[in-house]
């Protein structure tokens, strides 16, 4: 379906939200953002952008001249699910589909492509190519064949408009097959394709130089060690440069430089926390360019051309950049809006071809972020669009960083939330959010829509990113490893006792909460520490970590089982005592449990036995089960329910009138005198 209409007026008189009220609606925390992406053409006469129109993402391709913008709807009420720009005139996309049981939109692997003006509209490549309409337009193009698998693109190629780079990976027909990826090249208009190159290993991602020819594969191999092949033109043999050794020595290729001649890794710095180094193609050496002295690389900022990088950003707290070059254009501009942005992080998105116009991105801990246009010739920044124009960050809270050394001395970082207007109150009710993942995930310093929905309530809100977690180099994250319901979870309650200490928070009035990895640690939580929590909600969770091994598409995959080894270890007994399912008798918080009916993760059954557990123990437990949902809710409705439920749940142990509140807020009185 195509639209067209005026952009600017249009779209955002089409999409706008309701103003906020006092307090935040929970609805406007659970609203999906109105804006995903903003990217602008290479020739920098138009924009693309999706966003949500009627329910469904849609691509807005935007005349800057004229201001007018035309609408694809992709067919059968489909998601864009992300797009590339391949040439001046042309997008090719990607689609989620709505259908079944499932509330969230699932990626078909599918490659659509549009010219900006709407025509030449097809697909491209994936399992219902056959079904191309090329025929019905007046081709010849013969009849396109379906291929099972998924395709993203990998590299528009600059100086070639009719071809581009594609990663295609085959769907396993058996659970646990193993199937490496191509890279082909793809003709932009008939979807005909021709691979050149084939990965030397299972789930690799591949690197290409600034010709658009791969170089690099890299990724983890089934003996679940990290490794990096090169090859030097197209046609060679692959060989591999760089192992993971025991130390947890690992490199990883981002990008060629400029001349050619070098490649940026992210490797592991003077102080392994995380670094960027520079490998020199004739010498085969490494060069350490930049190291973290508290985490390691978050993101890179390439020049607008894509030809080299320019800056570093790490979040040891809030956003940090530091530039490689001071003096390229790029990092002029950046320094002088970062001035212009003080509290916010500004980062680029992507530019022209000629650097000319630029998409800047400006977000925080309590903005969704805004997309901006940057215009070089007249030095103008114009507002775009606002991510989800009805959050209005003035009533949020402010994320405060910290850092502290847990027990063992481990190094850990993390922030505290207070609610708006009690910045300096003591002794409030706190809640501990656990991120999930657990390993290479990490929490940062940005915009979080339940951390703001609790605040808005009242609450404080704990969030430490413990050993495990990634941002911090590879030897803290291995540093979890066999330590799930043990020195992790020592991490997060050394962070509850150090809120406790500096009187943030009541040690009466604390509950603990995460999704995932984060809902196992909040009830194993209750089981190591039954005295500290007033309440614990597992949302998603895993309870019993030996069922794990069996049970959801983790062990499915190639290295699935070979993983969860790696970073459960392969002691029954050990995994037996650190599950809470097991452990119910010395649960004395009260509990809730989130759970998706469509869960492929973590499927449903480790709720339900973690129920049955505690109401055999005669616990009552607080139960949201939604049948169409997944690992992690998705449809605003059922969002929005969770949150009220949830927050209901925590009012009543820990909420004004709860049991446990007394005068926490209140000064103590003064000690009477003789």
């Amino acid at each position: 379906m195509l639209r067209k209409g005026m952009f600017l007026a249009g779209l955002i008189l089409a999409c706008a939200g309701v103003q906020a009220a006092e307090p935040v609606p929970l609805a406007d925390f659970a609203r999906h953002m109105q804006f995903k992406d903003v990217k602008i053409s290479p020739d920098g006469k138009h924009l693309a952008a999706t966003a949500i129109v009627g329910g469904n993402v849609v691509l807005s391709m935007i005349d800057l001249g004229s201001n007018t913008a035309l609408t694809v709807q992709p067919r059968n009420g489909d998601d864009v699910f992300e797009f590339w720009w391949v040439s001046n005139e042309r997008i090719v996309y990607a689609v989620a589909q709505h259908g079944g049981a499932l509330e969230k939109p699932i990626p078909t692997g599918e490659l659509y492509a549009t010219n900006v003006d709407g025509k030449a509209r097809d697909i491209l490549f994936g399992y219902r190519a056959s079904e191309s309409k090329a025929g019905s337009t007046g081709s010849h193009i013969e009849t396109k064949q379906n291929e099972y698998a998924s395709a993203w693109i990998l590299e528009a190629l600059p100086d070639d408009a009719k071809y581009s780079t594609i990663v295609v990976q085959p769907w396993s027909r058996t659970p646990g097959e193993s199937i490496k990826a191509e890279v082909r090249r793809i003709d932009l208009a008939s979807g005909k394709t021709r691979t050149v190159a084939t990965a030397p290993m299972t789930g690799a991602q591949f690197i290409t130089d600034h010709k658009g020819v791969v170089r690099f594969a890299v990724g983890n191999d089934v003996d679940q060690k990290q490794k990096v092949y090169y090859r030097e033109a197209d046609g060679k043999d692959w060989e591999l440069i760089s192992s993971e050794t025991g130390s947890g020595v690992v490199v990883w290729p981002i990008m060629f430089n400029r001349a050619g001649d070098g490649v940026y890794f992210e490797c592991g710095g003077a102080h392994n926390r995380g670094g960027v180094c520079q490998w020199d193609v004739g010498k085969r050496e490494f060069k350490t360019l930049w190291s973290g002295l508290e985490v390691g690389p978050s993101g890179f900022e390439e020049t607008f051309d894509r030809q080299d990088l320019f800056a570093i950003r790490s979040m040891p707290g809030r956003t940090a950049v530091a530039l490689l070059d001071k003096n390229a254009a790029e990092a002029k501009l950046l320094v002088e809006l970062m001035q212009q942005f003080p509290g916010e992080d500004v980062h680029f998105g992507n530019a022209s071809r000629d650097g000319k116009k630029v998409i800047v991105v400006v977000d925080s801990d309590r903005d969704p972020g805004s997309f901006y246009l940057y215009d070089a010739e007249a030095k103008k920044l114009k507002f775009l669009l606002a991510r989800a124009p009805w959050i209005k960050p003035d009533a949020l809270a402010d994320m405060q960083p910290f850092s502290i050394k847990a027990r063992d001395g481990m190094p850990l970082r993390g922030y505290l939330t207070r609610p708006f207007g009690k910045e300096e109150t003591k002794r409030l009710p706190m809640v501990v959010f656990v991120h999930g993942g657990p390993h290479g995930v990490f929490d940062q310093w940005e915009y979080d829509p339940t951390v703001q929905a609790l605040a808005s309530r009242g609450y404080a809100v704990l969030q430490v990113n413990y050993r495990g977690s990634g941002g911090s180099g590879l030897a803290f994250q291995k540093a979890g490893y066999g330590e799930w319901g043990g020195k992790m979870q020592d991490d997060v309650t050394d962070a509850t006792r150090w809120a406790i200490e500096q009187e943030a928070a009541d040690p009466k009035r604390i509950c603990i909460f995460g999704g995932s990895y984060g809902g196992y640690a909040a009830l194993q939580g209750a089981v190591r520490e039954p005295d500290l929590y007033r309440c614990a909600i597992g949302y998603a969770g895993v309870y019993d970590l030996r069922l794990m091994k069996s049970r959801g598409d983790i062990p499915q995959t190639f290295r699935g089982e070979g993983y969860l080894d790696m970073v459960l270890g392969k002691d029954d007994a050990l995994l037996a005592q650190r599950s809470p399912v097991n452990q119910v008798e010395r649960i004395k918080a009260d509990v809730m449990l989130i759970v998706g009916g469509q869960d492929k993760r973590v499927p449903p059954v480790q709720g339900e036995n973690m129920r049955s557990a505690l109401l055999k123990r005669g616990k009552k437990v607080e139960w949201l089960y939604q049948r169409t949902e997944a690992h992690g809710f998705y449809d605003e409705a059922n969002v929005t329910d969770m949150y009220t439920r949830l927050l209901a749940f925590i009012d009543r142990n820990i909420g004004a009138g709860s049991k446990h509140d007394a005068v926490a807020d209140e000064p103590a009185a003064p000690a009477a005198k003789d």
